[in-house]
């Protein structure tokens, strides 16, 4: 089944069930299948309808793969420890289940942590699929340089699960908007469609424990900022220069820790870039793909 990002109803309606270990993820594919795999990983506290905007434009050049990682979205939101390791396990046992070996990665945010461990993972040689690529944007990818917002610093503390039942549509708006750019703010629509994800089964009271991703950041600093700097294969940020928690600070600190560093500096728009603008994101992807993947004559593309 092929996802529909025609409005949110339609992308719910095209939902697939992926079951991993009791456990239902919902997950979408679209393009063809003999198409280069992509995988599209989301960030936090958000879903992969954040892809929306940039999903068409990707599927008629990739087989294109999101899931709503544990927690997230339309996916289970047990009471549970939310691993950022586990939720890596769990993209590669959906690649698995859809018979896909190799893949490249767009990932945000969260999302970014996870695919920093996929790319630790290719790194070693324990990666369980060939990760040919990874683009990364907004997020903590040097955790030194995330700078969280007062909510996010709430949840994190002794007090979190309390601040989780104080947290309304009307508090996670305010929030929300914050970290978009002042020309590129969510329209009423995507604020509500974008609550009513997080809060589905109760996942608006699961947030203080996948806010423990920034604990978990500093524990692996070693490991996750150390698979930047020792990638085999090609890496880009695309980062919104005027987000206040991995804006143009990030950008910076990342052009100077990994080596021949890759990157694309977007001045107007903030921390969810492939909704602010997506024609610049797509641009910097495609050219990214382009660069190191280029398509031979018969418009496959090229793998080597």
């Amino acid at each position: 089944m092929s996802a529909d990002v025609s409005s949110l109803a339609a992308w719910r309606a095209s939902a697939q069930d992926f079951v991993c270990e009791g456990r239902t993820l919902k997950f979408w594919t679209d393009g063809a299948e003999s198409a280069p795999a992509l995988l599209l990983i989301h960030g936090f506290p958000t879903s992969s309808w954040d892809w929306r905007r940039v999903w068409s434009a990707l599927a008629a050049r990739y087989r294109v793969i999101a899931m709503d990682m544990l927690g997230f979205g339309l996916s289970d939101k047990p009471l549970a420890e939310y691993l950022l390791t586990k939720q890596a396990d769990d993209y590669e046992a959906l690649l698995a289940h859809l018979g896909v070996n190799e893949a490249h990665v767009l990932a945000h945010d969260y999302g970014d942590t996870v695919a920093q461990e996929l790319l630790a993972r290719t790194n070693e040689g324990s990666a369980k699929a060939a990760f040919r690529s990874f683009v990364f944007l907004n997020g903590g990818l040097i955790p030194g340089e995330h700078r969280p917002r007062l909510i996010q610093t709430l949840l994190a503390s002794p007090f979190g699960f309390l601040v989780t039942r104080l947290m309304s549509e009307r508090s996670f708006s305010k929030s929300f908007r914050e970290v978009f750019g002042p020309d590129s703010q969510p329209s009423a629509q995507d604020l509500a469609e974008d609550w009513s994800l997080i809060a589905e089964n109760a996942g608006n009271l699961r947030m203080h424990q996948l806010i423990d991703y920034m604990r978990q950041r500093i524990l692996n600093y070693d490991r996750w900022v150390g698979a930047l700097k020792e990638a085999r294969v090609p890496l880009r940020l695309i980062d919104g220069a005027l987000d206040p928690v991995s804006g143009e600070h990030l950008y910076k600190a990342y052009m100077e820790t990994v080596p021949d560093a890759d990157g694309v500096l977007l001045p107007t728009v903030g921390h969810y870039p492939q909704l602010e603008d997506a024609a610049a994101v797509l641009a910097g992807f495609f050219e990214f793909h382009q660069m190191h993947f280029p398509k031979p004559a018969d418009g496959s593309e090229a793998h080597g």
